[in-house]
């Protein structure tokens, strides 16, 4: 199954800038791999840095994150438009290389095991083959009206 932004805004809330996953090439029953497109115009190498633009390795664990919800949201939540995905904990996060304007991050987050409301997942983030970032991770399904 293949998802593009449309589809991808059709699942989970979260919208420009915030919105870090551009398209899903591959979604199984627990794994999902997606694209972030990283171009110069993002609005976080304006401080990030100027002259040296990276991008933060806090937005490389969110753009696992929000896959890791659209996977979730698709194939676990029993009411996913009543459900919001929220991390509990980030585990074991490691950041191996920079990532700068036109790489094309492919984000791959696999679940682990669930338990009552709880997921947990390991993620990888990769440009070129190469690991930019990884983590274990857990997250609560929680219904949306709480927040």
């Amino acid at each position: 199954m293949v998802m593009n932004i449309e589809e991808i805004k059709a699942t989970i809330p979260h919208r420009f800038p915030f919105l870090l996953v551009d398209r899903v090439i591959e979604l199984h029953d627990d794994r999902i791999v997606a694209i972030k497109n990283v171009t110069g115009n993002e609005e976080f190498f304006n401080g990030h840095f100027p002259g040296k633009p990276l991008m933060p390795g806090v937005l490389q664990v969110e753009a696992m994150a929000q896959a890791g919800c659209i996977l979730f949201l698709k194939n676990y939540a029993d009411d996913p438009e009543n459900t919001t995905i929220v991390f509990s904990t980030i585990n074991k996060a490691k950041f191996r290389r920079p990532v700068t304007p036109g790489d094309q991050l492919v984000i791959d987050v696999s679940v682990v095991g669930i338990r009552r409301q709880f997921a947990t997942l390991r993620g990888t983030a990769k440009v070129d083959g190469q690991v930019c970032c990884e983590l274990d991770a857990t997250a609560a399904f929680i219904p949306s009206h709480s927040i």
